[in-house]
């Protein structure tokens, strides 16, 4: 236990002083809600009722697609996953301990986010604090596992940021952040079901920020906590030590299956 808090104190600091870290999980995320915020209500006063639940969603896609899974590829093409595993330190917490610290940068975050945003930019702050709180949670565990698994599928860097745009530029156009899911053309607004950034918007806006959601928002919830689940737990059985090694566990085609959870959602949903 001693070993596991020096790690997650070793890995929040580094956060911190990672120039590219600080990027992901501070100046780009805040950067963007400070633009979007003086901006998107000129252009689209309706825009307002959902400033911050957009914006922490997208500080989360941010941070975690796109801050999480490089580490983990450097990491292991540098050769650091073959020093911990010599000194004793388990695969669960070399993928946990990233996840869980990116995770309390993006509190931080988005503790910054409500409460400047009523005072900037006059947006509503949540009813219900303990579903926003509760929703919040659901969508940085879901994308903290995603990030944790395209670190892990990842042959090296490159492959890494192509999986994060994947999932990270169909977010920013049909997660309904910019554009709300029911104004979506049918088939379009079913493939963003597949997305995170959908169920976490579809939830807040039913159950936190006193919207009509548009499918079940207690849905979403189970959905994003199933599909973080999943993503750890892929990402722990194709874990490779080091990329040397010829042979895995199983084929990085498995990852996929942490698309079921919102694949079964459109139906059932």
């Amino acid at each position: 236990m001693i070993a596991f808090g020096n790690h997650f104190s070793f890995e929040f600091r580094s956060g911190i002083r990672s120039k590219q870290m600080l990027l992901m999980n501070y100046l780009f995320p805040l950067g963007f809600y400070l633009m979007m915020g003086f901006i998107m209500p000129a252009i689209n006063p309706p825009f307002r009722q959902n400033l911050i639940p957009a914006l922490v969603v997208f500080g989360i896609l941010s941070a975690t697609l796109l801050g999480l899974p490089d580490p983990l590829v450097n990491a292991r093409e540098t050769g650091i996953f073959r020093n911990f595993k010599i000194n004793g330190v388990p695969a669960g917490s070399i993928l946990a301990i990233p996840a869980l610290t990116t995770m309390l940068h993006l509190v931080i975050v988005a503790a910054i986010i409500t409460v400047t945003a009523p005072l900037l930019f006059g947006a509503p702050l949540p009813q219900n604090w303990g579903t926003y709180i509760l929703i919040f949670l659901a969508m940085a565990f879901a994308c903290a596992g995603y990030g944790v698994l395209i670190g892990v599928i990842s042959p090296n860097s490159q492959t890494s940021v192509l999986w994060s745009q994947v999932i990270f530029v169909p977010s920013m156009l049909l997660g309904g952040l910019m554009i709300p899911n029911n104004l979506l053309p049918e088939a379009a607004g079913k493939l963003a079901q597949l997305l995170p950034a959908t169920q976490a918007m579809n939830a807040f806006n039913g159950l936190a920020m006193g919207s009509l959601a548009d499918f079940s928002p207690w849905g979403s919830v189970a959905i994003l906590v199933i599909s973080g689940i999943l993503a750890f737990s892929l990402a722990a059985y194709l874990f490779s030590w080091d990329s040397r090694n010829t042979t895995r566990r199983g084929n990085p085609i498995l990852a996929l299956l942490v698309l079921l959870p919102s694949i079964i959602g459109v139906f059932v949903f």
